[in-house]
């Protein structure tokens, strides 16, 4: 048997409002922009009496939009959503800021790496190709591996230029191949 619904008096519904302080519990909306209802957090349907405890200030479209369901299922209110979208804002800053922080650490690392290689290429340039692959290296190697390889390359070929950055991108793919 369904729990019959009884009528609050304008007495309980305006107590109700002052406390919620005429605003929507569910997402803030306030007069004149609004209707406001009294709704029953545990429904009438679902055994919800009529005391004050069990009441709450809800807009039209909120207390129509819930129906008789109990406040566990009932969709975020925009509050709730407005928080969430700023902490989401908020890592999407921190992790932005984190991989620019990344990206200017390889960044200098590539030009300690171009100066073994070829001297003077932090100043003059060097072949985005180059600087592409050294990129590249450094984050599947790291740093200190990449320089190695940089070293030896000079070592071998120490007049720098091409001869040099190939055999840095041969030592440096070995290592790559023995990583994977």
């Amino acid at each position: 048997m369904a729990n019959e619904r009884k009528s609050l008096s304008k007495k309980t519904r305006f107590e109700v409002f002052k406390r919620d302080g005429f605003a929507c519990m569910y997402c803030g909306a306030h007069p004149p922009s609004v209707l406001l209802h009294i709704d029953h957090i545990r429904p009438v349907a679902d055994g919800g009496k009529n005391d004050i405890d069990n009441l709450i200030t809800a807009c039209e479209p909120c207390n129509l939009g819930k129906g008789a369901r109990l406040l566990g299922v009932v969709p975020q209110s925009l509050e709730e959503k407005s928080k969430l979208a700023a902490e989401r804002e908020s890592q999407i800053i921190g992790y932005q800021e984190i991989l620019e922080a990344k990206r200017e650490r390889i960044d200098r690392e590539l030009w300690v790496v171009a100066e073994e290689i070829e001297p003077g290429s932090p100043e003059k340039g060097m072949n985005r190709d180059w600087t592409n692959s050294i990129r590249m290296f450094i984050e599947k190697l790291g740093f200190h591996e990449c320089f190695s390889a940089a070293q030896k390359a000079r070592a071998k070929r120490p007049y720098g230029g091409r001869q040099t950055f190939l055999y840095f991108c041969g030592i440096c793919w070995g290592k790559v191949r023995e990583i994977e």
